[in-house]
Parts: C-alpha cells; structure tokens; sequence
C-alpha cells in the first residue's frame, strides 16, 4: 500500500525524525483513528512518528498510544443570542454595532475571480501583520484562488463592504460537529468599520443556525491574536495529540522527547521575548524600506 492510497491525505515534516500528520486534520477529523493508524503501519509512507488529535472535543484521552496535549481556541455555540448576551462583553457588542453604524455591510458571497482579486487587495495592503510577516504579501491571483479553494464545498465565504469595496473577508468550514474559521482578515486602513468584528458576529449567527455547536479558530494564542479571540468569546481548550512510533527511530525518539518542533521546548518567557524584539525589528525594517 503506497501513502498515495491513505484519505485523508497526510503530510510528512521534519528531518532526522520524521513526523507523519493529517494534511488537514481539524476540517477532516478521523472518524476511527485505531483503524488508520494500522492502515498507516502497513503503508510505505517514509515517516518515523504518526501524529494525530483526538476527533472531538474530548479532553480525556481515549486511545492507547503516547500522547500529549495541543492547545485550541474553541466557542462554544448554543444561540446567537446567548453569545450576544452572556459570552461576550460590552466592547466587543460596541465594535460590532460600530461596524453597521459607519457603513459596514456583511454578506454571504460565491467563491469566484471576483472575491479573489479582492483579498489579493487585502493581503497586499501591509506586509507585516500582528508583528509577523504577511504569508500571503504579493502571491498571485491564482495562486491565492488555488489555496483558498479548500473545502470549498462544504464552506462559506463573508465578505465585509463598504461602499461596494471589499474591506474584509471570513472563510468557514464546516465538519459534522464543528465549524472551523479558516481565514478572516480586514483591511488596516478601514480598521474604524470594524470588518472583522462583524465578520466573526455573522459567522456566530450562521454556526448557530446551523445548529454547529463548536466554531474552532485555530491554537490558542496570545498577544493580538489571542486578545481578539477572547473577546469573541474563544476558550482554550486541551486536547490530546497521539504519536504512534512508525520504526525504531521513531520509538527512540519518542523515549526521548525529540518528537516536537525545538521551539516546544524553550520556555514559554523566553519565547514571548523572542517574539517581541522580532516583531519590533521586522516593523522598523519595513518602515525604513517605504517611500518617505
């Protein structure tokens, strides 16, 4: 069996060990896990280490394979009206209120050309975001259509107005038990209109029209990221990620500790320094580069 006939497809990273994950594993969670793991056992995939999260949001471990935990921001969805009142403050309410007041228009939209050429617009308005460089700065329109074609049929595309003018986007992906933000992204210069947080509102209404009792964005996070999360209503939750040993490689690494990413295990102070002092040096650099 070749990796080539295993679905959902896996990606392989990493050098001396290396470690096998889903490609997409929150938008397509393993329905059995057990029986994948001995399907991934008896492939060829050139992998030492299997790695994979819980399907659901379970914090308790359920299968018998090492494992430890990943940190999620997840939004627990019962009613739009129940987020609108109890699980969010009265700030956020503000900034979405302020959204409708200055003239911001949300609407459910097609995935075409045209949709395209507008988050280009978006993604080309700065390159360094939140303190970390824009990924998709000055990526063609093709190529921004090829990526965010994913799951396209089983998503939905919101797109933020003003004027008629794309200021802002949201991308979400439904599952049988969740809906995971793929993408939400606004414009700087219309940040007074408050795009995203709009954004985020109607996202809430439509996972709970649907009756999505999770919407899932991504890890948990910090900083500017993480501050728009839990103003939204986001909670970390913990859930365990297996790692199942593929060889003796794999096992051994597996002994000791050298089956995470190094930055795993620099303390979480001294990563938070780390970050800051790039985030400062990468915004004095692409200020000194702009036309004075």
């Amino acid at each position: 069996m070749s990796v080539e006939t295993i679905k959902p497809k896996i990606a392989i990273s990493g050098g001396l060990v290396r470690v096998a994950k889903i490609q997409s594993e929150y938008y397509m969670p393993l329905q059995d896990p057990s029986a994948f793991v001995d399907e991934v056992r008896q492939s060829r995939i050139k992998a030492d280490i299997f790695s994979f999260v819980q399907p659901r949001f379970e914090t308790a471990p359920k299968y018998p394979y090492h494992y430890e935990f990943d940190s999620i921001s997840v939004l627990p969805i019962s009613t739009y009206d129940h987020w609108w009142t109890k699980q969010i403050n009265d700030k956020t309410r503000n900034m979405v209120r302020r959204a409708k007041k200055n003239g911001t228009e949300i609407r459910v939209v097609d995935f075409n050309d045209d949709l395209v050429k507008g988050i280009k617009g978006i993604y080309d308005e700065v390159q360094i975001v939140q303190g970390q460089k824009n990924r998709h700065y000055g990526k063609s329109v093709q190529t921004l259509k090829n990526e965010h074609s994913s799951f396209v049929e089983r998503s939905q595309f919101l797109a933020a107005f003003f004027e008629e003018k794309l200021i802002g986007f949201a991308k979400v992906t439904f599952t049988n038990d969740r809906g995971v933000l793929m993408n939400i992204a606004g414009m700087n210069c219309h940040r007074d209109k408050a795009p995203s947080n709009a954004l985020l509102a109607k996202v809430v209404e439509i996972c709970a029209e649907r009756g999505i009792p999770y919407l899932q964005y991504g890890v948990w996070s910090k900083r500017g990221l993480g501050n728009f999360k839990k103003h939204h209503a986001f909670e970390r939750l913990d859930i365990p990620r297996y790692f199942v040993p593929l060889t003796l490689r794999g096992r051994i690494a597996l002994s000791m500790k050298l089956h995470r990413n190094w930055k795993q295990y620099i303390p979480e102070s001294l990563m938070d320094f780390v970050i800051e002092m790039r985030s400062k040096w990468r915004s004095h650099t692409v200020q000194k580069q702009l036309p004075t």
